[in-house]
């Protein structure tokens, strides 16, 4: 069992940046699923099976965007903390719950802001 026995759903169309944020999640011990658009992380978080404590999105996601998508999480999750992956993310407006991280953004600056949400 992994220090961190946190699960986060990263969801991200991009497979490279998705493959290496999982791999830096991993790497910080904490359990990873993984998305490629909003339909496959619905489809996820309906899974009552699966606990999740944090989901990660791209604000930018072709077709059901961020927004979207963290409004539908909550229907199905209402307390499922958020966090939005952005390349603008000094431009987007997120509601007060939600949280923003920058991109391009350090390993430490994403174990930072993660560790921060989920403690």
């Amino acid at each position: 069992m992994s220090a961190n026995a946190s699960t986060i759903l990263v969801v991200e169309d991009d497979d490279i940046v998705r493959m290496l944020i999982v791999d830096v999640l991993e790497e910080l011990e904490y359990t990873v699923l993984e998305a490629d658009d909003g339909d496959a992380a619905l489809e996820i978080l309906a899974d009552p099976g699966k606990a999740i404590d944090l989901m990660m999105t791209d604000h930018g996601l072709p077709g059901m965007d961020g927004r979207e998508l963290s409004q539908k999480a909550r229907q199905l999750r209402p307390a499922l903390p958020i966090l939005f992956a952005s390349g603008y993310a000094e431009t987007i407006e997120v509601p007060g719950d939600m949280h923003v991280i920058g991109k391009p953004f350090s390993i430490d600056q994403l174990r930072d802001k993660v560790k921060s949400i989920l403690e």
